[in-house]
């Protein structure tokens, strides 16, 4: 009898310890799988290479890859070809993106406009004699078409009293051909993000107006692949906790991050030294209505017939 029990014992320790081993085994499988998230060399990136930087990522469980893209194209074609889960976009990608079907949704602000800080700015060229903005009527403004910087253009210049018969613009798509034409007076002005309006003005361009005048323009979100959303929505929302960590962080000390900022080529050299770092945005998202008038300007354009409604291409599900 002592036997028989002695064997039981044992066998339920080794089918303990088995079930002990498979569990461990599958939560290392799970955590070995990277969460993929395409990362431009914008200052929008700078929580995600803090998350990284400071075990945040980690602490969660996870195991993400920041996969560099060189520009809004590159991301999306990144997105398309599923080599990457997620990525820092904007409502007009999203929107274009969800023209058929659900394609990407945001699940958090990564940027957005405030009363102190600008994320675009529409710059004249120094050599110019535009100082207002009712002096760029039928300027033509450099931008890049189809973007989110097309649409704060456009809409940024309504807000300014110029009517669409006023505006005047001119594709640029890339932004470093834009900086140097308007840097050569060839280009009479152009909307430039930060920190790269920034430079701009450093280097003799002229502020005309910017989106902090009018905040609710502007903004970049985290985005996912809905497939992501739907099959690991767990780890969407530990990653946004991950990046909630990494706001405080940057937040409560601005000054501490230059060296990462410098490293991951986000901000310019000549501007290390004086930029001072925005306030990033806390868990939120964007509202109904900055969603609904940028699918109103995608339908004013002709650039989408019918876009996707806001519930598909926001959803709050993976804030806690």
């Amino acid at each position: 009898m002592k036997r028989l029990r002695l064997r039981i014992a044992r066998a339920f320790a080794e089918v303990t310890s088995l079930v002990i081993l498979v569990t461990a085994c599958g939560a290392q499988d799970s955590a070995a799988i990277p969460l993929r998230v395409a990362v431009l060399p914008i200052l929008d990136s700078l929580p995600l290479y803090v998350a990284q930087e400071e075990g945040f990522f980690a602490d969660e469980g996870l195991n993400v890859e920041l996969v560099p893209a060189g520009a809004a194209a590159e991301r999306d074609q990144l997105l398309q070809a599923q080599q990457a889960d997620g990525a820092i976009s904007d409502l007009v990608a999203i929107a274009l993106a969800n023209r058929e079907d659900r394609q990407l949704a945001a699940v958090r602000y990564a940027m957005s406009a405030t009363p102190q800080y600008a994320q675009f700015r529409i710059l004249a060229a120094g050599s110019s004699k535009i100082a207002t903005v009712q002096d760029l009527r039928g300027i033509p403004i450099g931008v890049s078409e189809g973007t989110i910087i097309e649409y704060v253009t456009e809409r940024l210049l309504r807000e300014e009293g110029l009517s669409a018969d006023d505006t005047a613009l001119l594709g640029v798509p890339r932004i470093p051909d834009r900086m140097a034409l308007l840097a050569s007076g060839e280009l009479q002005a152009a909307t430039l993000p930060e920190p790269l309006a920034s430079l701009a003005l450093q280097q003799g361009a002229r502020l005309i107006v910017e989106d902090s005048s009018h905040p609710a323009l502007s903004c970049s979100v985290y985005a996912f692949r809905s497939e992501v959303l739907d099959t690991r929505g767990d780890e969407v929302r530990r990653f946004i906790r991950a990046v909630d960590r990494a706001t405080t962080a940057i937040n409560g000390d601005k000054t501490r991050w230059m060296g990462l900022l410098s490293e991951q080529s986000l901000i310019p050299s000549a501007l290390q030294t004086t930029y001072a770092l925005p306030d990033y945005p806390g868990p939120a998202l964007p509202s109904e209505a900055q969603y609904a008038d940028v699918t109103l300007w995608l339908a004013e354009t002709g650039l989408l017939d019918a876009a996707a409604s806001y519930a598909v291409s926001v959803d709050g599900a993976f804030l806690d």
